[in-house]
């Protein structure tokens, strides 16, 4: 008798051990891995069910949380009175029930959901009180009238905007066009939800890109003339004063090739132009060449320093801008001016006028300007400014100031002459295939004693304009209406 019952008892205690241990394992090893499981209903059911955080643009929410009767107990809802939905699209992204979530939506998810670790008294709080932890309430550097003249000027046209503040990093604006409506994913109509997904990624326009941080790069054209003055003066053998030839037509080297200017004509009396001549009149043959002399190595050194290859999160991703290696004569000639295979982002392009006004330094793209609990309005964290690098001493910043500013004053860019302030610019037409209208570009900076503005504009395939596009005529007048938005805010 006792030895059965002694067997009894072994077998119960094994029994009790197993489920001791399946159990420990279920609760404490994988809890994460069951939690995370996409066929976890429940896990995704709180996700959907928790009232997340706002995204607040100048202290007005362009994305927030309604409560409902249905199943999920929040509705997230974006846009407001004065700031529409697709304006924000590229910013915010979206929150689905089908499909995830996309922009700030997911790289600030632990936030906006409340389960980061910057809320943990609030996770302890919410033990005690049986309430879901409030999500945080993510603030935005960017000016609403700055982003609605962005939007406004790109009108119907695909193209995009970015805007810093050089001084800081802050981003003032980021605009990409065609937008879309986030509301339509965030319905918790599963179906419709699914449709318009499926209708978003299905669009030939391309919405779903933030064309101002990547999507499909672009060509920056004579934009990056820019970046080829720098690595001229920077190399100490060559100023802004300095005489180069300006042909009307500039033969290259190893291939039967030739490079024109716009127009035709040559440049400056008896084909002499100075480099800020040069740059104030776009003059392709004298940077063609003037990209030969200095060399490709160099190029791709400065275009570095200024950001491209640089790999970016706003905290969005920001795609690398991109400058090609390996260059023989005639390819090295073309990059000069921003062809052959130069691609950026209007973003990258505006941190370039940013480091000529700023000194040569260029600052850190920043798109979050503080984090606050929704619950105690105590700030989790505030924006600090961040340098990047040095992108080139402060006497080639200087005289690259002269230059851009001179462009604006009597070259091809006084489109952006503005009243009050101090604005530099840099036309760009850049070709992108054979047989379509160029894409049409303008980066500029406004300077006044309070504050330096940095714009990007690009238009794809000229806009409205098509082949007749310039940047002085398409894209100029939307970055002079972004810079005199900021100032005069």
């Amino acid at each position: 008798m006792n030895k059965a019952l002694r067997h009894v008892a072994v077998v119960g205690f094994v029994m009790f051990a197993l489920l001791f241990a399946s159990t420990s394992n279920v609760q404490f090893f994988s809890a994460q891995a069951l939690n995370e499981n996409e066929l976890n209903n429940r896990t995704f059911i709180n996700e959907i069910s928790r009232e997340r955080g706002p995204i607040l643009v100048d202290g007005t929410p362009v994305a927030y949380s309604v409560p409902t009767d249905s199943t999920y107990e929040f509705q997230r809802t974006y846009g407001a009175d004065g700031l529409p939905a697709e304006q924000y699209a590229g910013l915010t992204g979206f929150f689905s029930v089908v499909s995830g979530a996309s922009g700030l939506e997911r790289t600030e998810n632990t936030l906006l959901n409340g389960t980061d670790d910057a809320l943990f008294y609030d996770k302890v709080r919410s033990v005690f009180t049986g309430e879901q932890p409030m999500g945080a309430a993510v603030e935005l550097t960017i000016d609403p009238a700055a982003q609605n003249a962005a939007w406004q000027g790109l009108g119907g046209q695909k193209g995009a905007v970015a805007a810093i503040d050089a001084r800081t990093g802050a981003v003032l604006a980021l605009a990409s066009t065609p937008g879309w409506d986030p509301n339509a994913l965030a319905t918790h109509d599963s179906a419709q939800a699914q449709e318009a997904y499926e209708s978003l990624i299905a669009d030939e326009d391309n919405p779903a890109f933030n064309r101002a941080i990547g999507g499909n790069l672009y060509p920056p054209g004579s934009t990056f003339k820019i970046i080829t003055a720098a690595a001229a003066i920077e190399s100490g053998e060559y100023t802004k004063d300095s005489e180069l030839d300006g042909p009307a037509e500039l033969d290259l080297p190893e291939t039967s090739a030739t490079i024109r200017n716009s127009g035709g004509g040559s440049c400056g009396s008896g084909d002499r132009v100075t480099l800020q001549q040069s740059l104030a009149i776009s003059c392709n043959t004298s940077f063609a060449q003037l990209g030969m002399d200095v060399g490709g190595d160099a190029l791709e050194e400065q275009a570095r320093k200024f950001g491209f290859s640089e790999d970016m999160t706003i905290p969005l991703q920001v795609t690398p801008s991109s400058f090609p290696t390996d260059l023989n004569a005639p390819q090295t000639a073309q990059s000069a001016l921003g062809q052959y295979e130069v691609r950026a982002t209007p973003l990258q392009m505006a941190m370039v006028s940013a480091a000529v006004a700023n000194d040569g330094v260029v600052m850190e793209p920043q798109l979050i300007d503080n984090v606050r609990n929704s619950r105690t309005l105590d700030t989790l964290s505030q924006m600090k400014p961040d340098e990047l690098s040095r992108a080139v001493s402060s006497d080639t910043a200087s005289q690259l100031n002269d230059m851009m500013v001179e462009q604006v004053q009597s070259g091809t860019g006084t489109v952006a002459q503005i009243s009050g302030a101090t604005v530099g610019g840099k036309t760009g037409t850049a070709q992108h295939a054979e047989g379509a209208a160029p894409h049409a570009w303008f980066t500029s900076f406004a300077s006044t004693d309070e504050q330096d503005i940095a714009v990007a504009v690009v238009v794809e395939s000229g806009g409205s304009a098509g082949n007749e596009a310039s940047g002085a005529r398409v894209a100029g007048p939307i970055a002079k209406q972004v810079m005199e938005a900021v100032i005069n805010g």
